[in-house]
């Protein structure tokens, strides 16, 4: 793989807004083929299959970020992905679903505010690595979740940046109860 650097970039503009939207998670290993270009784009062209259950977020709280790790000794180089989100509201049927997801390593696509589409865990997968359940003391208090999910992969998280794909992500969205 070619280290050689390929563009330039300009200072960019002001148009772009911070937050998450919503999150996808599939189970991990149901997304078929997935092909990608690592080498010119790194966007994600084909998602085969996959069901991927949608969750709404909304406020301040949920964020994204990818933490690079080189290791220059070892020739090494990974990415931390790291997204964490809150969920208001405990209800019984909402933490038997996040238990399963605690117990998976579910595939992530988060949707920011600026509609960009990145799959986190493409590879290994996610893990909520910390969080828990909330009941507040002041009646304005969160009354939910804080979660925080995990992934370590080898490329920084790909975009879903082909109307189709993202068409065919959100076809598959299984309906909330």
């Amino acid at each position: 793989m070619a280290c050689d650097l390929t563009t330039g970039r300009t200072r960019a503009c002001y148009d772009s807004v911070a937050g998450i939207k919503a999150v996808y998670f599939a189970d991990y290993g149901t997304m078929g083929a997935i092909t990608y270009d690592i080498t010119n784009t790194d966007v994600i062209s084909v998602i085969a299959s996959g069901d991927f259950f949608q969750y709404d977020l909304k406020g301040n709280a949920n964020t994204y970020t990818e933490a690079i790790t080189k290791q220059v000794d070892n020739g090494t180089a990974s990415f931390v992905q790291t997204l964490q989100f809150t969920l208001p509201k405990l209800t019984k049927s909402a933490s038997k679903e996040l238990k399963l997801l605690m117990y998976g390593s579910p595939h992530v696509v988060v949707q920011d505010y600026n509609d960009n589409y990145l799959l986190m865990g493409l590879i290994n997968g996610a893990d909520i690595t910390s969080g828990g359940m909330v009941t507040g003391g002041a009646r304005s208090d969160l009354s939910g979740w804080t979660i925080t999910m995990t992934a370590e992969e080898q490329t920084s998280a790909n975009f879903l940046d082909d109307a189709s794909v993202i068409s065919g992500l959100i076809s598959a969205v299984q309906e909330a109860p």
